[in-house]
């Protein structure tokens, strides 16, 4: 696939299977998202790679998030009870999240204090890093969804992952080989996105 094609076919794959990308070929992933614009030559990202009993972890710390999240919000309000059963109906999808995938690679800001780059286009750049490597493994035959969610936005998990203080998840990339063949996306029309100055 040339890269207009890729571009014009792009589109995400939600559901996804081993095998997870080879050592090699997630050099190639790792690569490409090296390759992405940076003002400054910050590299302002980081890349943590979750595979195996990672995904584990990584489900662990959903948990944990989640319970601490629902804890605050039933002691704000008074006699509030909790539904065992929704609450363990909960916590179950909770847990599977990271087991959507073989491999999930977590894209995350290290932002760096700039006179000319502000920490928006850190941040942006940090997002070209997951759009790089999502079309890297497209290249490559596999299937990737890039995420976020309430997650990306916790505090506990950012600890959990080590992410700095400070910093953003810019999104969860998952990526293995599609389970299923996916019907391609009709093209959508930029026409109402595009203003032209002739």
């Amino acid at each position: 696939m040339d890269a207009i094609e890729l571009l014009l076919q792009r589109q995400s794959t939600p559901v996804l299977t081993d095998p997870a990308p080879t050592e090699a070929d997630l050099t190639t992933l790792l690569s490409a998202g090296m390759r992405v614009p940076d003002h400054g030559g910050l590299k302002p990202w980081h890349f943590h790679v979750i595979t195996g009993q990672g995904l584990q972890r990584l489900s662990d710390i959903y948990v944990e998030a989640t319970t601490i999240n629902m804890a605050s919000q039933t002691g704000l309000i008074e006699g509030a009870s909790i539904d065992e059963h929704a609450l363990n109906e909960k916590m179950a999808k909770v847990a599977k999240k990271p087991f959507r995938a073989p491999m999930i690679i977590v894209i995350s800001t290290q932002y760096v204090e700039h006179n000319k780059v502000p920490l928006q286009e850190q941040l942006i750049t940090a997002g070209c890093c997951a759009h790089a490597m999502q079309m890297a493994a497209f290249s490559l035959g596999y299937g990737a969804m890039w995420r976020t969610g309430g997650f990306a936005y916790n505090e506990t998990v950012k600890q959990g992952l080590g992410v700095e203080e400070g910093n953003d998840i810019a999104g969860f990339l998952y990526i293995g080989t599609p389970s299923k063949v996916c019907n391609t996306k009709p093209a959508k029309s930029y026409q109402d996105k595009v203003t032209f100055w002739q």
